[in-house]
């Protein structure tokens, strides 16, 4: 018999952890080759860890809720391959030293945080033993260290947040004019038959990031009319012929992104992020799309380089991601890195909205349901009224980066490149 470690793997560039949300297996189930062992979530994303090895689980390394760095044990399973004495000698000195300094670590966590009642810091926010610590020595509560806006990942506090916050804390000591009242508790009253719903941790994250996002960015509006005419009978000209040969349908999905695209290489200051007191020009523009989920939740997976890909390539992108969002098999680096984002409210039969900007980007567009409505055109012989198919564009931007005057002119771009489509264009 041999004992198996499974580690958590790689999830992705710039992913560096995941929380364990379920475990799919118990100590002394077996699992084979490729099953899936246990649920982690990274940002926005779940995803299921496979076990490398056939065998009997001997011991779960963390619990739910627990965060697991990349490459951590996560779980030992007991083979049926035998193992080797001689190396298994050989090994056993370093993997003893890697034990003796995992409990090395744990022991200087414990030091640090040993003065401290039981779950004083107990949160449904993750804090970092070096935050615990400047929090303990400082004596915030958790009361007031939940209140501090983070800036790391998640909206997590960092050294330097709760640093920020402690000389701004100081400040306001010492005069007490500035000092900030004690926020209400909110209370709502639960009559006979009502029914308490527990939020779900994407639907946390997506109210923490909503509501950041409005404390951060000044939210302004511009909103335009676009005659989708030639699109909608280009489209039903060619959807046919694209589904016999492509498999899969074309709906008006890629050809909005395909416009927005064009838009962003014409304006590319809206192809940014703010970072501090700088402006981060990207030079990649990947759209994210807006994808609602059979639970109610939302993602937004992202069409990387957008701009460089064809009609039929965003076709083939859009179906994917959207078909894997709703199946929960989008993978970490799918929903990161996003330079602008577009929100399709039409499929709900939606007119216009006032989305809010996915950050740290300075731009979302919102695109309406498509009507059929009477229309004043001009023609050699005069003005007639005509059946025409319109839609609303809204587009919410940053206006601490983004003026009215450039906010306006990109999304009447976007129009433009829509009102005036090639009808005899091939895909």
């Amino acid at each position: 018999m041999a004992r198996y470690e499974l580690k958590l793997p790689a999830m992705g560039e710039s992913v560096a952890e995941a929380t364990v949300t379920n475990w799919l297996k118990n100590v002394g189930d077996f699992i084979d080759v490729d099953e899936a062992i246990v649920e982690v979530a990274t940002d926005k994303v779940d995803s299921e860890v496979p076990s490398d090895v056939a065998g009997t689980i001997k011991e779960l390394c963390f619990k739910v809720d627990d965060v697991v760095k990349i490459g951590q044990v996560i779980a030992i399973i007991e083979t049926d391959a035998p193992a080797a004495a001689a190396p298994e000698k050989e090994t056993s000195k370093p993997a003893k030293a890697a034990k003796a300094i995992e409990k090395d670590i744990a022991q200087v966590k414990e030091t640090t945080l040993s003065s401290a009642p039981a779950d004083a810091y107990k949160s449904e926010r993750f804090y970092s033993p070096l935050v615990k610590s400047i929090a303990k020595e400082e004596g915030i509560s958790v009361e007031e260290l939940d209140r501090i806006q983070g800036s790391g990942v998640d909206s997590r506090v960092t050294k330097n947040d709760i640093l920020n916050y402690l000389e701004r804390r100081g400040t306001a000591a010492a005069s007490p004019s500035v000092a900030a009242p004690s926020p209400v508790p909110q209370r709502t009253y639960v009559g006979r038959g009502d029914e308490v719903i527990e939020m779900s941790r994407m639907g946390k994250l997506i109210a923490e990031h909503m509501v950041r996002s409005k404390q951060v960015s000044p939210h302004v509006q511009s909103f335009t009319e676009v005659d989708v005419t030639r699109v909608w009978n280009w489209r039903n000209k060619v959807k046919k012929a694209f589904e016999a040969h492509e498999g899969e349908k074309l709906t008006f999905t890629p050809i909005f992104m395909e416009a927005v695209a064009k838009a962003l290489v014409d304006y590319p200051l809206l192809n940014i992020s703010v970072e501090g007191n700088n402006l981060i020009k990207h030079k990649n523009i990947n759209i994210g799309m807006a994808t609602a989920l059979p639970d109610g939740n939302l993602i937004v997976p992202v069409i990387k380089n957008a701009d460089e890909l064809s009609l039929r390539g965003l076709a083939k992108v859009v179906n994917d991601l959207a078909r894997r969002a709703r199946a929960s098999e989008l993978k970490p680096d799918e929903v990161k890195g996003g330079t602008y984002t577009v929100t399709n409210i039409g499929s709900f039969g939606n007119v216009f909205g006032t989305p809010i900007i996915n950050q740290p980007q300075v731009g979302i567009l919102a695109i309406g349901a498509i009507r059929k409505v009477p229309a004043v055109i001009e023609t050699p012989e005069g003005d007639t009224i005509a059946i025409r198919y319109k839609m609303m564009l809204s587009h919410s931007y940053d206006h601490r980066v983004v003026n009215g005057a450039l906010g306006g002119m990109f999304v009447q771009r976007v129009a433009e490149y829509l009102e005036k489509w090639d009808m005899n264009r091939t895909i």
